[in-house]
C-alpha cells in the first residue's frame, strides 16, 4: 500500500510558508487537503497551551485522515495529514524538519513568514519523509 502524505509549514500570521505533498499525487485532492490541514489550525492553538511538548500527536481525523501537528517555540505550525498512524517515526519527521526550518531561518538571504521556495529545502524535505514516512 503506498501512502499519501501532505506536509504543510504555517507561519505565524497563518499563512503557508510550505507545503507539498508526499507519496502518490492526486491532483483532485490538492485543495481538499489544505482545507482539512487549515481547518486543524484552531485545533492546534487549543491544544498547544494544553501540552508543554513541541509535538502534539494526531489532534484531528477527517474521514481516514489524520492531522498531526508540530508547533516550535516561535509559534510557527509543522503540519502532516496522513492515512496511517506511526507517531514514532512522524515525531522524528518533525524533529528534523523544524532543524532543516531552523537552518532556513538562520539563512540571511530568508525574511521570516515567507514563502520557502529553495528546491534545496523541499528536497531535503522529501529525503527526510523517504526516510522517515515510507
Amino acid at each position: 500500500m503506498s501512502s499519501t502524505y501532505y506536509f504543510a509549514i504555517v507561519g505565524t500570521n497563518d499563512s503557508p510558508l510550505y507545503e507539498t505533498e508526499l507519496g502518490v499525487q492526486r491532483d483532485e485532492s490538492k485543495y481538499l487537503n489544505q482545507f482539512i490541514v487549515h481547518a486543524a489550525l484552531d485545533l492546534v492553538d487549543d491544544a498547544q497551551f494544553m501540552s508543554t511538548a513541541c509535538y502534539l500527536k494526531t489532534i484531528d481525523r477527517y474521514n481516514d485522515w489524520n492531522v498531526s501537528a508540530y508547533v516550535t517555540p516561535s509559534n510557527t505550525r509543522l503540519m502532516l495529514l496522513h492515512e496511517a498512524k506511526a507517531d514514532d517515526a512522524i515525531r522524528l519527521f518533525f524533529t528534523d524538519c523544524h532543524e532543516l526550518y531552523l537552518k532556513t531561518l538562520l539563512n540571511p538571504f530568508y525574511e521570516p513568514n515567507t514563502p520557502i521556495q529553495s528546491q534545496a529545502f523541499d528536497v531535503k524535505v522529501n529525503t527526510l519523509a523517504k526516510k522517515y514516512l515510507f
